[in-house]
């Protein structure tokens, strides 16, 4: 999909933003069971996976190049005022709509787990469904909770369409030069700099003799370095 649609579909969201969503959601809060409250924040841990609330709302994307959904992460999502979700179908979300919806949302990419399928919309109903049962006042039993328990690869490089410009945001260069080599490569340096950023647990078990020599030259100068014996290719 190109990215005009996504953008007038986030315009809507923003337009129909309640515009008393935070005192509406604490005075909400007064009427909800005491107990299911502090379970709520007893799950909460000291380092939070939700980005920190402001002003704007949380607009959530399903992605496979995202934080793992877990419990955690369902609990802090819990005690949100506006949740926003964009799936997508296929290849994704054109990278611009993300870069623009960065200044008016609190973008939060989300994975289920290490697969794919074939869009978001699955991966939200389970967010959504996750997310509720834990909002204080939504199961008749908060006890219950109380009960309850809890592929060595890379993450995908940035999606861009067509058109070249939108919204002053522009496709970067090198994917419009039509040099296939040079494409290649930006795209692997985004893998790995991504993976490095978003999910160190998977670049910490990528294996080492996977990594090419141009690979390890990236990851040099990134302070990451190999035992000489494994450097010659």
């Amino acid at each position: 999909m190109k990215p005009e649609p996504w953008g007038l579909a986030l315009d809507e969201v923003l337009a129909n933003s309640p515009q008393r969503a935070g005192e509406e959601h604490h005075e909400n809060n007064r009427d909800e069971p005491e107990e299911q409250r502090e379970r709520v924040e007893e799950n909460s841990s000291p380092q939070k996976l939700v980005p920190a609330q402001d002003n704007r709302p949380l607009l959530i994307v399903p992605s496979p190049a995202g934080a793992v959904f877990n419990q955690q992460m369902a609990y802090e999502l819990a005690e949100e005022q506006h949740i926003a979700f964009a799936p997508a179908r296929y290849e994704g979300i054109d990278e611009r709509v993300l870069d623009w919806a960065q200044t008016r949302f609190r973008v939060f990419p989300v994975s289920m787990g290490d697969y794919v399928l074939y869009g978001g919309e699955v991966a939200v109903m389970a967010m959504i469904e996750a997310i509720t049962r834990l909002i204080p006042g939504a199961l008749g039993n908060p006890e219950s909770l109380a009960e309850e328990s809890h592929t060595g690869g890379l993450l995908e490089y940035p999606v861009y369409t067509k058109p070249a410009q939108w919204r002053d945001y522009e496709v970067p260069p090198i994917l419009l030069s039509g040099n296939h080599g040079a494409i290649a490569r930006w795209r692997r340096e985004q893998q790995i700099e991504r993976t490095m950023s978003r999910r160190p647990d998977l670049f910490e078990a990528y294996p080492e003799e996977n990594w090419d020599k141009k690979d390890r030259h990236f990851l040099a100068e990134r302070g990451v370095h190999f035992p000489k014996s494994r450097q010659a290719d």
